[in-house]
């Protein structure tokens, strides 16, 4: 473990607290935090293998194994963002990172992403906690012995933090980690609809918009949606493709009725499992208005807040050798953790 300062801070839940990131002085807009790390920085090498992980319903996901499961000190279960999949810049390199330092990876690919078409009509959302909760219960019977713990990114950590407010008895996750967490899906829908945060929403209306389309060609959508391909392909907005795909593909009532049921913010203070928040107050996907207030917390979630990172970035060092923070914080926030139960196993044996 390093003893860098900035990754060793001691956790304070129930608080929210200013993060020990600080952006170096060629990072320190929100964009470049955002983009940089994306389209610049070299990809970590990250050796792996898929498994197709069958779903009650008849449907699958797609899983991304790393590391050396058998003498793994501990397994990461890992939850990328909107239309994220390994290949996603965070995904790749914390994985790498988590390998390198002793601990088996999983990632779970949401319904659809990752390539592969799923089978049936219904996809994944910010609050669609169901199949990872049978991913967690299966890797538990899989690797009873394993210490696990999660982290979720931008939507992936919306919905695990929705999931540990749903499941406050669960033993599964020992900790997690959520990283640029929308908390308030309606204002994050509004936010990412203005200046040039337009950019990203029409990058991944885009990737959403075909793949839709592409499920129109092979499934029966006729009694589902009310909108034609044409009018899908006119969607410009979040809300748009939420209040006629969204919300009525997942049972609810429109776009609002999901964001308000499906917003993460709402639900922390239920939350038992020891869990931090990496925030940015520069996020240009948000507006920082919707960080929750400390008074929503449960006594077990601290949100650590920065001035800047953009939407999963937090780049340190320098263009040339660039250093992602939320790599360390994530390795000295888990490893308590993972300490702690592997010196309990050694004792009872």
């Amino acid at each position: 473990m390093s003893s860098d300062p900035q990754t060793n801070q001691n956790t304070r839940f129930g608080e929210i607290v200013a993060s020990d990131f600080t952006a170096p002085w060629w990072a320190r807009n929100r964009h470049v935090q955002t983009l940089f790390p994306r389209l610049f920085q070299k990809r970590a090498t990250l050796d792996y293998r898929t498994e197709k992980l069958s779903l009650p319903d008849g449907d699958f996901v797609n899983l991304v194994w790393a590391g050396d499961l058998d003498n793994a000190l501990g397994l990461m279960v890992m939850f990328h963002g909107l239309e994220g999949s390994i290949e996603s810049h965070y995904a790749n390199d914390m994985a790498a990172n988590f390998v390198a330092h002793g601990y088996g990876v999983v990632l779970m690919h949401f319904r659809g992403c990752g390539g592969e078409q799923n089978l049936t009509t219904r996809a994944y959302h910010s609050g669609e906690t169901g199949d990872a909760w049978f991913l967690l219960n299966w890797l538990e019977q899989k690797y009873p012995e394993k210490t696990k713990v999660a982290i979720g990114f931008s939507l992936g950590a919306n919905m695990l933090l929705k999931l540990l407010s749903e499941q406050p008895k669960q033993k599964i996750v020992k900790a997690a980690i959520a990283v640029s967490t929308p908390f308030d899906l309606a204002e994050c829908a509004k936010s990412i609809s203005r200046g040039f945060a337009k950019i990203y929403q029409a990058h991944l209306m885009k990737s959403l918009i075909a793949n839709i389309l592409n499920k129109m060609v092979s499934l029966d959508y006729s009694k589902l949606l009310q909108v034609s391909e044409s009018q899908i392909k006119q969607f410009k907005t979040f809300r748009d493709f939420d209040e006629h795909i969204t919300a009525p593909l997942h049972g609810f009532l429109g776009a609002d009725d999901y964001y308000q049921k499906s917003s993460s913010g709402h639900f922390l203070n239920q939350i038992a499992t020891p869990t931090l928040v990496i925030h940015a107050k520069d996020d240009p996907f948000m507006h920082q208005s919707i960080v929750p207030s400390a008074e929503s917390l449960s006594d077990n979630v601290c949100i650590e807040l920065s001035e800047n990172g953009g939407h999963v970035g937090f780049v340190q060092g320098t263009p040339w050798r660039p250093i992602i923070w939320m790599q360390q914080r994530a390795n000295a926030f888990f490893q308590p953790f993972m300490a702690e139960t592997n010196t309990q196993t050694i004792s009872e044996n």
